[in-house]
């Protein structure tokens, strides 16, 4: 079978990881897949079934840029040798000159960039060349559809629906999450997963929304992300759970509180439970607009959380919402990952027949 290496960077949350797991289990029975990643939950890729090698991310190393690119070189390159893959599968918002300078020194293995978009107008883009890859995947937001163009050179890119690391199938419902989670069958509990917080302090919006809910008769449970640098201090009597991928326990809860990155807003839209989203300003994409496409395919509520005025209406809003909600399935489609693990095969079957 041909050989797949997964790279993935170390970002604010587990967006780059979550996709190349995501494509990583479309192939499998069709090709072997291995990572390669810059995140430091490493573990979760080893209990998916997957081998992986773990290379701290020049956000967490001492080293200054060229050098910690130096070791990259050095370290990949190790790592190709050993596995001698027929495509290398990059998610990250820009490729690593060490990564690309092992790949080169290699013998270039075809190329794959997945490269999620929705970055707000005002930053920044550093450019690559996009002859340099067989394909670019795009992972799209909701409501995208399949749809493709030829580059330049020798390659496509293509935007595929969102990309989701388990189908809906996957997912447990109620009384059966509820049971795996420990959680009363008849209990009213809402979710809280505010996202690591390693950029941006969550504690405070979350101990404020914690006790709105708590006053409303929910049980709070709070998510704590496996890339984690530090655990949020949480009220008394609040569950901590560790779970992933979490949205295969999503239906256990009656509410979700959540930040509006990628892997949440399509799992909210998956599991269509009540949500409130809380987009995150302080990174590059537009959080904001992608949780008003969720509010446009699921029960969902956006707020930005930040005052306690905005907190009580978001939170009276999602009530609302609760009392209201049947669920129902998705209405737009979600085989993003599907789509691109048959690009990225038959990119292997071509790079196998040279």
């Amino acid at each position: 079978m041909a050989r797949i290496l997964f790279v993935n960077v170390n970002g604010s949350g587990m967006g780059h990881m979550n996709r190349c797991l995501a494509y990583a289990r479309q192939l499998s029975g069709r090709a072997l897949a291995s990572f390669f990643s810059l995140a430091s939950a490493v573990e979760m890729i080893e209990e998916m079934g997957f081998e992986a090698d773990y290379y701290v991310s020049h956000y967490w190393s001492c080293n200054n840029s060229y050098d910690w690119n130096q070791e990259l070189a050095v370290r990949f390159g190790l790592m190709l040798e050993r596995v001698r893959p027929d495509v290398v599968v990059f998610d990250g918002t820009w490729p690593f000159q060490g990564f690309m300078a092992a790949c080169g020194a290699y013998g270039k293995p075809a190329m794959v960039w997945s490269n999620r978009g929705l970055l707000k107008p005002e930053v920044k883009q550093v450019p690559v060349d996009e002859a340099l890859f067989d394909l670019i995947i795009v992972p799209g937001e909701l409501g995208a559809s399949f749809h493709e163009e030829t580059l330049p050179a020798r390659g496509k890119k293509i935007v595929v629906p969102p990309v989701t690391v388990l189908e809906d199938n996957d997912l447990m419902g109620r009384s059966a999450a509820r049971e795996a989670l420990g959680l009363q069958a008849d209990g009213r509990y809402a979710l809280f997963s505010l996202g690591p917080g390693n950029l941006k302090d969550v504690s405070g919006i979350g101990h404020d929304l914690i006790r709105r809910f708590a006053v409303a008769g929910f049980e709070a449970v709070w998510a704590r992300a496996p890339i984690s640098v530090r655990d949020a201090e949480l009220p008394e009597g609040v569950k901590a759970i560790s779970t992933y991928p979490l949205v295969r326990y999503l239906r256990a809860f009656d509410a979700f509180v959540g930040a509006a990155g990628y892997n949440t807003c399509c799992e909210v839209v998956q599991a269509q439970v009540p949500s409130l989203l809380v987009p995150n300003a302080l990174l590059v994409d537009d959080q904001h607009r992608r949780a008003r496409l969720v509010a446009d395919n699921a029960p969902a509520v956006v707020s930005a959380c930040e005052t306690a005025e905005e907190r009580e209406r978001a939170v009276g809003q999602l009530l609302e919402v609760v009392a209201g909600t049947n669920p129902q399935a998705p209405s737009i489609a979600m085989n993003g990952a599907a789509l691109a693990a048959d690009e990225i095969l038959a990119v292997a079957g071509r790079r196998r027949k040279r």
